[in-house]
């Protein structure tokens, strides 16, 4: 569901729950990049789009994972800045759990876990986190969006052997 933009507003937003789940984590990064695409009109296998899908997939996967209680959902918000950059916004129910800045000498190069929010600071323009209430917080990221939107769809191995 996306709302009008009131003058002044964002150029598009949207907002939906998700259960507090692998599948409801899931769900949302497939909703983000459907999203993105459509109101940039950018494909989704462009650099772009897929660092929309890192973010939100990690953000996500921290809000089931660490931020969330039994049987409350998390929210993913997007909202498209003036066209320049989406801002994803995903509210759990742990605001005493708030992420810490990745420290790049404290993962050990086999750890199977704690890379993701390095992949955030890596993928996104910038990101933080705020405590809405007493029984939230959202953590958000914002991803740029390149100004002349002209790239171009990876290459798949049909259109390599096609290619003169």
């Amino acid at each position: 569901m996306t709302e009008i933009p009131e003058a002044g507003a964002p150029d598009h937003r949207t907002s939906l729950r998700f259960s507090r789940s692998k599948r409801g984590a899931r769900l949302a990064r497939q909703l983000a990049v459907q999203q993105f695409t459509e109101w940039t009109g950018l494909p989704h296998s462009s650099d772009s789009a897929q660092a929309v899908a890192l973010v939100v997939a990690e953000l996500a996967a921290n809000a089931v994972t660490h931020g969330s209680l039994p049987s409350r959902d998390f929210r993913l918000t997007l909202t498209l800045k003036e066209g320049e950059a989406l801002r994803v916004e995903v509210t759990d129910t742990r605001p005493e759990r708030l992420p810490q800045a990745p420290d790049f000498q404290l993962c050990p190069g086999d750890a199977v876990t704690g890379r993701g929010l390095m992949l955030v600071e890596a993928y996104a323009e910038r990101w933080g986190c705020q405590v809405v209430g007493a029984f939230t917080k959202t953590v958000w990221a914002e991803v740029r969006i390149p100004r002349e939107r002209t790239e171009k769809p990876a290459m798949s191995c049909a259109d390599e052997w096609a290619a003169p």
